[in-house]
């Protein structure tokens, strides 16, 4: 397995669409966590929320605004490299080619998990190291203390995030060994991520008390609860206190096995083509 592994983790960091998802993820994450919030105050709208702008771009935040775009955007993302690492052998019709090197099915399958699992900690740990550095510009520039979190608080932070994006890489897992495909299983992600499960928080679970309830036990929610649990803004898509931190943290965990076993137990049982 630790061949497979090796091998999948070779193939992402070869893979122009790996590289181009995490410029997106950093770009993202930049410009909605701390430029516009940034621009806004520099510019003296006057708003209401003017006061309450900057102190929410300081470093001493740095675990919540790094975790604030897991739960839907950039979690999206990572969904979609989740399909592409698992996908991609269906779209090039390679998974014939790769299993007669020796390696069965699940042991190529658990070697595409790892990989994903140790890009998922990537993803984090980029987010996490640009956001330090966006945080203290803004401190420096505004003469701001640069007051850092705890160092418990911050992997802490990591330890969360790692979670939250492992979990949907691995529904894009499931998703591409599901559907055999890549194009459908990325659409129907992002329309559950980006569409389905917003409609659900802002329309269905106000009228509807049992959808309410539902949407305790769901991925995103409770992704959005862990996030919030640790400071992240609760006025970002996603982030919202529907349960609290220590029980979303252990849907997210189940939720990323289920994904995973899932995933494994169709590759195992299906056929390639």
């Amino acid at each position: 397995m630790s061949r497979s592994a090796h091998a999948e983790l070779v193939k992402i960091v070869r893979r122009p669409a790996s590289w181009l998802l995490l410029a997106i993820t950093l770009v993202l994450s930049v410009v909605f966590t701390y430029l516009f919030p940034y621009a806004s105050y520099a510019g003296g709208t006057g708003g209401p929320n003017t006061d309450r702008t900057l102190p929410m771009l300081l470093p001493d935040h740095l675990v919540g605004n790094s975790l604030g775009g897991l739960p839907v955007f950039l979690g999206a993302i990572v969904l979609i490299l989740g399909v592409l690492v698992v996908g991609g052998e269906y779209g090039w019709g390679t998974w014939k080619t790769v299993l007669s090197q020796g390696p069965s099915r699940l042991e190529v399958y658990a070697g595409k998990l790892l990989a994903l699992a140790a890009s998922a900690l990537v993803v984090v740990l980029c987010v996490f190291a640009l956001g330090a550095a966006s945080s203290a510009l803004i401190a420096v520039a505004e003469s701001q203390p640069v007051r850092w979190p705890p160092v418990g608080d911050v992997l802490t932070g990591i330890g969360a995030g790692w979670l939250v994006a492992t979990m949907w890489a691995m529904l894009g897992a499931v998703l591409a060994v599901a559907l055999r495909a890549v194009a459908l299983p990325v659409g129907l992600g992002l329309v559950w991520m980006l569409a389905v499960q917003n409609l659900l928080a802002a329309i269905a679970a106000p009228l509807l008390d049992w959808v309410a309830q539902v949407q305790k036990g769901l991925p995103g929610p409770n992704a959005g609860s862990l996030a919030a649990a640790l400071g992240a803004p609760v006025d970002t898509p996603g982030v919202a206190s529907a349960v609290g931190g220590g029980q979303a943290a252990l849907v997210v965990a189940a939720y990323l096995v289920a994904f995973a076993v899932a995933g494994g137990w169709l590759l195992h049982h299906r056929d390639i083509g």
